[in-house]
């Protein structure tokens, strides 16, 4: 008797887009052979990435793997935003720009290397000035501005450890952070702009520092020129942001802290977890080596790239390439503060218009909204800048892939589409755009230098099918542990198969060529009559109909089959929900990939819970099914969806 699979395969995707022979003959990466040079030797040819950045001292020992725990680069000492920054300065970068940013409202502010450094430099002296030493932890909470990326930066300049909390969570949210780290500052803003509405941050954090003790100061930047949004002030602890850029302690030298490889970098609380959240360590010589790879590796960037990954800093996908992999790369970053529908659903690509954008980083969810407003936002708008498309977030299913590669890159640039996670701190599957041929819903191969496969429950290898993704060896930028929590790190991470053997959580399936699918969280499979089924391929097959803009799946108790498939489903434009699309959509389905997986039933609704960050909550969609009270609804950007959504199901079932 053999044990039933960890998902069944469904979905077949036969389309391929091999590299543009042009595209390839000016990549970064256009030599297959570095994948079999990174196999022979992990640890050999990280050392040869690490080698691309400045160290002040190198290391003695690259390597060392006592589990739970790795460390790399033991004994060499790197301070990042030397990389990020100083290097740059001694040649024609100085008076480049590095940040393009712009606000929600409008307005567009630029700074050359030069300018920042000087920045990060005073920025770095006020924290000194306040007490904020090598080893403090200091909280960051702000909108999508430029302060946020020289917070960031002027930590990492005197060895503090930044807690980034992103601006839309609750003073809950923020009290939870700040104590878990005992932060001794925290960075806010007066407000910031959302939707054509100010979000009010210091009157959050002044209710979130009511359960503080550990927070000495709070530093409050104005958003906007003249008045400030309205907001409290308590002498003594806070402090504006722009009086103390001016004052006698905001001197613009300081040189980088020399900081041991393995010396912490940053804090980041994972998002959507219920009870204590999960403080990700990253430290320092590790994750700069794999984030500047990789930024370069998967981005292809060039001298003269205007780059726009649309993530807000206060999620790691911020952390890695809005911030540190693109300013080491030495590329011009894009920000941009607000929501992609204000003033109208075309400003993302009215900003890749006016700014001509060639590069352009954003999440699945993001993409399939873009395709419920319809193409004819985007056809405004001349897009021809843009070279690269990238997805990250969630695996993105197959049609929305083929909608962005049709109607954002008109069918001319490479799509990389990758998977990593907080806890990884870069890009760990992905195609090259120089190299790879291109699946839509295949995130491709595992980055050179990373061992990543798919195994059963017992831990055998999968070569071909469906199962759960693992990584086998350690790799530089991997968390070290959670902060405060080591018990809790490796019963998280690495007690699924062995003390080894790292499991993400996430299912994949892997092709005759080696390509991966991301399946989507082991804790969304269903089980259907004994068939074990991944919601992605089930959405993919809904989305997969010229009506539906974006559909969630999730699972109700049935007393035969175990489990039913109910579907979520919003719908593109003005098409009617009707009983006869209900019908044709579950048919859809069973035809797409089989009769097991048509849905019990399906629930119209005009919009789906997500996070800040864009990640539908499935398990709310689960309570709402299976007629339980609600979980925490903290992070969701709209918690008025899920109410509605649970009294138009009540309704309808009688709930």
């Amino acid at each position: 008797m053999t044990d039933a699979p960890v998902f069944d395969d469904l979905l077949v995707e036969d389309r391929e887009f091999p590299p543009d022979p042009v595209f390839a003959a000016q990549a970064n990466v256009r030599d297959p052979a570095i994948y079999a040079r990174a196999r022979a030797n992990p640890v050999a040819f990280w050392e040869e990435q690490a080698r691309e950045l400045e160290w002040f001292a190198p290391w003695s020992r690259a390597f060392e793997w006592t589990p739970p725990h790795c460390r790399w680069f033991l004994g060499g000492k790197i301070n990042i935003t030397h990389n990020c920054l100083d290097r740059h300065l001694a040649g024609p970068r100085r008076n480049k720009a590095a940040l393009i940013w712009e606000g929600e409202p409008g307005g567009v502010r630029t700074m050359t290397y030069l300018q920042l450094h000087r920045e990060v430099c005073k920025f770095a002296n006020v924290l000194r000035s306040l007490g904020v030493v090598r080893g403090d932890r200091v909280a960051i909470y702000l909108p999508m501005v430029p302060e946020a990326a020289v917070a960031m930066l002027a930590c990492a300049r005197i060895g503090a450890i930044h807690s980034v909390v992103f601006g839309g969570f609750s003073a809950e949210s923020l009290s939870d952070r700040i104590n878990d780290s005992e932060c001794k500052v925290v960075i806010t803003a007066d407000g910031g702009w959302r939707r054509g509405t100010i979000v009010p941050l210091k009157s959050e954090t002044d209710k979130a520092l009511e359960s503080c003790p550990s927070v000495n100061h709070v530093i409050v930047v104005k958003r906007s020129p003249g008045e400030p949004f309205p907001c409290q002030i308590r002498e003594g602890r806070d402090h504006w942001y722009h009086r103390l850029m001016e004052g006698p302690a905001a001197r613009a030298k300081c040189p980088a802290e020399p900081m041991d490889a393995e010396d912490v970098l940053y804090i980041l609380y994972t998002s959507g977890t219920t009870g204590k959240p999960k403080g990700i360590v990253h430290t320092t010589g590790g994750y700069a080596v794999s984030v500047h790879a990789t930024t370069k590796w998967v981005f292809d960037i060039k001298e003269d790239d205007i780059y726009w990954c649309s993530a807000d800093v206060g999620w790691v996908t911020g952390h890695s390439y809005v911030v540190y992999g693109p300013l080491m790369c030495g590329a011009t970053v894009l920000m941009y503060e607000g929501a992609p529908n204000h003033p109208g659903n075309d400003r993302f690509w009215q900003i890749i218009d006016d700014h001509r954008v060639t590069i352009f980083y954003t999440a699945p969810t993001a993409i399939r909204a873009f395709m419920k407003w319809g193409h004819q936002h985007p056809a405004k708008h001349d897009l021809s800048s843009l070279r690269l498309l990238g997805t990250v977030g969630e695996p993105i299913n197959p049609e929305a892939w083929m909608w962005y590669h049709e109607h954002i890159g008109r069918g001319r640039c490479p799509i990389v589409d990758t998977w990593w996670q907080t806890e990884t701190g870069a890009i760990m599957i992905s195609g090259l755009p120089g190299l790879t041929t291109m699946k839509p819903g295949h995130a491709g191969v595992p980055i050179p230098g990373i061992e990543a496969t798919v195994l059963d429950e017992q831990g055998n290898e999968v070569k071909e099918g469906s199962g759960l993704l693992a990584i086998t060896h350690p790799w530089p930028s991997m968390l070290r542990t959670i902060w405060g929590d080591d018990e809790r790190f490796v019963k998280t991470y690495l007690s699924k198969w062995d003390a080894k053997t790292y499991f993400p959580g996430d299912g994949a399936k892997r092709d005759d060529r080696g390509n991966f699918m991301i399946l989507g969280r082991v804790d969304d499979v269903l089980n259907v009559a004994g068939h074990r089924i991944g919601t992605m391929e089930v959405e993919s097959a809904l989305v997969d109909h010229e009506l539906v803009a974006e559909a969630a799946v999730v699972g109700r108790r049935h007393d035969i089959k175990g489990q039913a498939i109910v579907a979520f489903v919003t719908l593109k434009g003005r098409a009617k929900m009707t009983d006869s699309l209900r019908d044709d959509l579950k048919q859809h389905v069973a035809t797409k990939i089989g009769a097991i997986a048509r849905p019990e039933d399906i629930i119209f609704t005009a919009d789906l819970p997500k996070t800040r960050s864009g990640k539908i909550m499935r398990r709310l969609l689960r309570d709402i099914a299976e007629g339980r009270a609600l979980g925490d609804t903290t992070t969701l950007a709209d918690a008025s969806v899920v109410e509605a959504l649970r009294e138009s199901y009540e309704e309808k079932y009688g709930g």
